[in-house]
């Protein structure tokens, strides 16, 4: 049995997992310096960056019919997906959008581990593809940085520090009011930034928000995948031994030892160059085997590949397998879990789709008035008194006429002006229906309202009609 083998079988060699790497044995912070990387998936991860930038950042200039093409404006309940309008009552949509996601990141983790976390989660991107490299150009690689924490504070100190904080602080600037432009609209944002003034509470709130992604990217780094990120925690509990991660080759590469010129090799292809310590972000051994700190950012990958280059042995050392891929040389193969997240992702999803394409733009609810019973009428009718709520989705207003539908003989008397309901509003009303006694056969009575605007029936809504106890059947 292999070294790998007995740290993943052995308790006693399992004690790296009994602290994290970025704190040390007396409790404090232990700051990770990690070197450049460099390699294929570093070149792919910043080809994925500038696209995923332009789309975050271009994203809240688009807009359709004048609105933006997303808007997540909670304190409004107002959300636009691809220029689609939704409101407080599309909100159980939304709920089941959540669903969906839960499950597909469930999915997700179980076939490919943490992918997400190392293309696409945007506090990696954002410190390792962008905050980080500008610490590379303006303090240098790891030695040199490590260098400059211990240094004095000279003059070249106090230049590089300025000269970082005020482009780390520039930057969450602009992250911040960015985020804030999916929430309420980039010209609301640019309104607080021209009249700081008139917008005290908002302005404050932008500078809090660029303060802590400030903190976050130049203090707090790492801790937020480790401690913050409860994403980090579900690996435990969604990975098995079938799940595509970033993984060290145990098999192939032990027993490890030092790399000599000419030496005919008889042990594991590890060179013990320790690279792939050094450029984890994250301040991991991955030889050690899978652990929830790795954010998959493939960073040893390419450090290791570079050095079995250089050595002149076979690249693909480190890689992305699975743990049955290493050991039993095994393909990765469609687990009974994975076929049942998925049967349950493509229900969620045949759901999702059907509640989209049979939403409507209009909302009506009908009640009758509270407290309110019917009242007699002359020629031998009754009325009950009705209130009415109306939901315009649309951004053109709504003039509506109100119909019965499943009596010909009524009467509808509206109480005060024409109903119109303003583009992306709300409007409540009260009107009367009479109808003849001798349509009442049982004491309530199914009322069917028909909703028209412009000629077209918009909406069917369904309520009851109460009248005396008298009238039934029999009678």
């Amino acid at each position: 049995m292999n070294t790998q083998e007995n740290k993943h079988n052995d308790k006693h060699d399992e004690s790296f997992r009994d602290s994290i790497s970025t704190i040390n044995e007396e409790g404090q912070r232990a700051w990770v310096f990690p070197t450049k990387p460099f390699g294929k998936y570093y070149d792919l991860r910043t080809y994925f960056t500038w696209f995923y930038l332009i789309v975050f950042f271009t994203t809240p200039f688009l807009k359709y019919n004048g609105e933006p093409l997303f808007l997540f404006n909670v304190s409004e309940k107002k959300f636009i997906l691809f220029g689609s309008i939704f409101w407080a009552q599309d909100f159980f949509i939304f709920g089941l959008g959540m669903l969906i996601f839960i499950v597909f990141i469930a999915l997700f983790t179980v076939i490919f581990g943490r992918l997400f976390c190392g293309w696409a989660c945007p506090q990696t991107i954002f410190m390792e593809m962008i905050f980080r490299k500008i610490e590379y150009w303006i303090e240098g690689d790891a030695s040199y940085q490590k260098a400059l924490k211990n240094a004095p504070w000279n003059a070249d100190k106090i230049k590089k520090r300025v000269s970082k904080f005020l482009i780390f602080y520039s930057i969450s600037f602009v992250i911040a009011n960015t985020l804030l432009s999916y929430i309420i609209g980039i010209n609301d944002v640019f309104n607080i930034l021209k009249s700081p003034k008139d917008h005290t509470g908002a302005f404050i709130g932008i500078t809090l928000f660029t303060t802590v992604f400030f903190f976050v990217y130049w203090w707090f780094r790492e801790q937020v995948c480790l401690i913050v990120c409860p994403y980090g925690r579900m690996q435990g509990v969604l990975l098995d031994k079938d799940s595509v991660v970033v993984a060290y080759d145990y098999v192939r590469g032990e027993d490890r030892h030092h790399f000599k010129k000419n030496e005919l090799r008889t042990g594991g292809d590890c060179i013990d160059c320790n690279l792939c310590v050094k450029v984890c972000p994250t301040g991991i051994d991955i030889r050690n085997g899978t652990q929830l700190e790795c954010i998959s950012c493939t960073a040893c990958i390419d450090a290791c590949d570079h050095m079995m280059e250089s050595v002149g042995l076979e690249k693909g050392l480190i890689r992305y397998d699975s743990e049955n891929g290493i050991k039993n040389k095994v393909k990765l193969t469609f687990t009974t879990r994975m076929k049942a997240y998925s049967v349950v992702l493509l229900i969620l999803i045949g759901v999702e789709a059907f509640l989209l394409a049979t939403r409507s733009d209009y909302d009506a609810t009908v009640l009758r008035a509270k407290g309110m019973l019917y009242q007699e009428q002359p020629n031998n009718q009754l009325s009950n008194l009705f209130t009415i709520k109306l939901v315009n989705k649309t951004r053109d207003k709504l003039p509506v006429v109100l119909k019965v539908e499943n009596f010909k003989n009524y009467k509808l008397q509206l109480i005060g002006k024409e109903i119109i309901v303003k583009p992306e509003g709300v409007t409540e009303g009260e009107f009367f229906v009479y109808l003849n006694k001798s349509d009442l056969l049982t004491r309530k009575v199914k009322l069917e309202i028909g909703v028209y605007s412009n000629g077209k029936k918009i909406k069917t809504v369904k309520t009851n009609f109460l009248g005396p106890i008298k009238f039934n059947h029999n009678n």
